[in-house]
Order: structure tokens, then sequence, then C-alpha cells
């Protein structure tokens, strides 16, 4: 390849270079409104996630009480195992739905 044809493709590389990241920074910019319709969705949404959210909790709830009882032929010590098992586990579910909702 020739010098000229080396240097036009430095500088039409680093031209793209610059409008891919001017793009990136506006993008970025505080103060880019969202319309007026995205704003009412989300409002809208909240109320929507926060049920969701309490009937996940109720659902995991009555399956953690369903399961914290003691199964026919199952001795003691397993039930109090199966137990002590199923409260942790039941703790990491409670903890996900929450995580999950805060992040929306």
């Amino acid at each position: 390849m020739n010098s000229a044809g080396k240097k036009i493709a430095a500088f039409s590389l680093a031209v793209l270079l610059q409008l891919g990241l001017g793009a990136a920074v506006t993008e970025a910019a505080p103060g880019h409104d969202s319309p007026p319709w995205i704003a009412q969705h989300s409002e809208r949404d909240k109320g929507r996630h926060g049920q969701d959210r309490m009937q996940q909790e109720r659902r995991e709830n009555e399956r953690h009480e369903k399961e914290m009882k003691r199964r026919p032929n199952e001795s003691r010590k397993q039930w109090k195992e199966r137990q002590k098992q199923e409260k942790e586990r039941h703790e990491r579910a409670l903890r996900a739905i929450r995580v999950e909702h805060q992040r929306h």
C-alpha cells in the first residue's frame, strides 16, 4: 500500500473512533430527557412490580410451609436436617426475590 493510502486509512479510522466516542458521550450525558409516555409506563410498572413481588413471596412462603412439615415415615433426625436445609434455601429464595425487584 502506498503512503497516501495508509494515511487515508489511518485518518478514517481515527474519525470513526471519534464519532463512536462522541455518540457514547452524548447518550450518557445528563439532561437527556425521556419522552413522557416512558415515564408514565415506569410509574404504572412500579405498582405492578410490587404486586408481583408480594405474589412471589407468598408462593415461596406457602411452598416453605409445606416443606417444613414432617413427612410420613421420616425419622426425627432426617426431618430436622431437612428443615435446616429448607430454612437456608427459603432465606436465599426470599433474598433473591427482593434483590430482583430492587433492580426494577
